[in-house]
């Protein structure tokens, strides 16, 4: 071999070294890359990737449902779809803004305006609770950083006429009125979480895992019974647009456990569809707002006297000359009813016979009775805003005052207050604790006076049904006792003339009282004003309905008889 051919070998071999050395390296390099990347900075690396694609996603818990006490349901929630985006990557299509915004019904400006106030952000509500067609056509634009998002949307079968005892949720599904907000906590249950990976677009397209289960909220019974809320309802309705009033309440409650089988107002609302309606609207009268009782007080200072020893249903009260003078003030009646016994008092309604009976007494002891049928405090059921009424100290009455407040001035209850009071008188002489969850079994009750005296008062108040000022409240087969109450509203200075309160008592059946139901009837301003003839109707149709509902048998037969006759049908 030449010594030219040995030196091109030679140069050849050196550069093979060299290339195989840059290969060695550069496998070396790769190696220790890999392992630096699968090894070392594995964990990193995998943050920096999930931070770009997996999410942490909240999974809504299904709220509880609330029903009636047959199980009828007040308040369920329904699953629905919320439009959300990244504004990030939303900004970035402008080109699909006016597409978007047309789908969602609304201004492309206003979209616009959303998207570049937030585009720093990561997450933005587009348009909440929408329908599931709408959500899948928004899915179906396949727009970068547009998602769906699941929730639930609460919905009110009986719509407004268990608005107010119910109450609604706000788009959170939150409690916000009713039993809805007293009994959030236990409803609302609790919510999930998951991990999910997200595509560029925002949609999620793979389930990773379940960090949290959703725990969903507990159901909740109420007393209720939906069938007897909706004749509630419409009497009601019908009796305040008859008068052309300016508002009513009824309640109904079950004599012997206390639950509130019926709670309506008027004005109501439609918790489905709350725009444009007045906050003045959510609130449950039956139980926020107060009114002094007039005449309905009455059976308690009778009952009062009687459980005294000091009267008997046949003690004779003279009420002439249908005045009655009480230090400068003077106490009135309508007529004057002359010399008569204690059960014409209550039948007439007479304001004098009434006042001589509270003045035979110690205030302490008129004010004992009031405060033990619940009068000045809350009844206990927890429902929110609830208010106490107003009951005075005895310590500071004046003679008049005590005179007044033995006919219902001077004092103020709510509607639920004056049911809860009229249990005394069903039950015999055993005051109910009121409830708007159904009870299973009744709790303590407290004895308010004798038996002898409930059942005495009860059957004075039947006298006030047959032949007194309540006669429209009579319920064909059936003994109905109650008291009328028509008192003048206050106002600046005393009492307007012109301006009425219209309330009705009541029990039935008299032979075995089961339910007790106050009409509260607020400024009729059409035609008639006194309790008999505006609260005592709404009373007698309501009650002889669920009579009937609840399959209560009639208690007097002497009545149906004399239809039958009258109608010409022998029995």
């Amino acid at each position: 071999m030449s010594e030219s051919d040995s030196k091109l070998n030679t140069d050849f071999s050196g550069r093979r070294r060299f290339i195989l050395c840059l290969f060695t390296i550069a496998a070396c390099g790769l190696v220790f890359r890999v392992v630096q990347l699968q090894l070392v900075d594995k964990d990193f690396l995998q943050a920096k990737g999930n931070a770009r694609y997996l999410r942490t996603v909240a999974i809504p818990a299904h709220r509880g449902v609330i029903q009636d006490r047959n199980g009828e349901p007040l308040a369920i929630s329904t699953p629905i779809s919320a439009i959300a985006c990244n504004p990030k990557k939303l900004i970035l299509e402008k080109s699909r803004w006016a597409e978007l915004a047309k789908m969602l019904d609304i201004s492309e400006a206003k979209l616009a305006e959303e998207i570049k106030k937030r585009a720093s952000r990561e997450f933005m509500y587009l348009k909440r609770q929408v329908t599931p067609m709408l959500a899948e056509e928004i899915r179906a634009l396949n727009i970068s950083g547009v998602f769906t998002k699941k929730e639930y949307r609460r919905f009110y079968p009986a719509a407004d006429v268990a608005a107010h005892v119910v109450g609604f949720t706000n788009i959170d599904d939150k409690g916000q009125e009713g039993m809805e907000l007293a009994f959030n906590q236990m409803l609302k249950g609790e919510s999930g979480a998951k991990k999910v990976i997200r595509d560029l677009a925002g949609h999620t397209i793979e389930n990773v895992e379940s960090v949290k289960t959703a725990v969903p909220g507990n159901n909740l019974t109420l007393s209720i019974d939906k069938r007897i809320q909706y004749l509630a309802y419409r009497e009601l309705t019908a009796a305040v647009l008859g008068h052309k009033a300016k508002s009513g309440s009824i309640v109904v409650m079950d004599a012997n456990s206390g639950e509130i089988l019926a709670m309506v107002n008027q004005p109501s609302y439609n918790p489905n569809n709350r725009y444009e309606l007045k906050g003045e609207h959510y609130r449950n009268r039956a139980v926020t707002d107060v009114f002094e009782p007039g005449s309905t007080m009455k059976p308690f200072t009778v009952a009062t006297g009687l459980e005294n020893g000091t009267y008997k249903p046949s003690t004779q009260i003279d009420t002439r000359p249908g005045h009655y003078k009480v230090g400068p003030d003077t106490v009135r009646d309508i007529h004057n009813y002359g010399l008569i016994d204690v059960s014409t008092v209550i039948k007439k309604s007479s304001n004098v016979g009434v006042s001589k009976i509270a003045l035979s007494m110690e205030p302490e002891v008129l004010w004992g009775t009031f405060n033990k049928i619940g009068l000045g405090t809350t009844s206990g059921i927890g429902f929110p805003g609830e208010v106490s009424g107003r009951l005075r100290d005895y310590s500071n009455w004046r003679s008049i005052e005590q005179a007044t407040m033995s006919f219902g001035y001077g004092m103020s209850v709510t509607t639920l207050q004056l049911a809860q009071a009229y249990t005394v008188l069903a039950n015999e002489g055993v005051m109910a604790t009121p409830s708007l969850l159904k009870v299973e079994e009744p709790e303590e009750t407290v004895r308010v006076m004798s038996k002898k005296t409930a059942e005495q008062v009860l059957l004075m108040m039947e006298g006030v049904v047959q032949d007194g000022t309540g006669k429209q409240a009579q319920i064909l087969g059936y003994r109905v006792a109650g008291k009328t109450g028509t008192a003048h509203k206050s106002s600046v200075g005393g009492y307007a003339e012109d301006r009425y309160q219209s309330v009705f008592a009541g029990v039935v059946p008299v032979s075995n009282p089961r339910l007790v139901a106050v009409v509260m009837i607020n400024e009729p301003s059409q035609g008639e004003y006194y309790g008999g003839q505006v609260a005592a109707p709404a009373f007698a149709r309501l009650m002889g309905e669920t009579l009937r509902l609840m399959n209560i048998s009639p208690d007097d037969i002497s009545s149906l008889k004399e239809k039958r006759l009258v109608a010409g049908k022998d029995l």
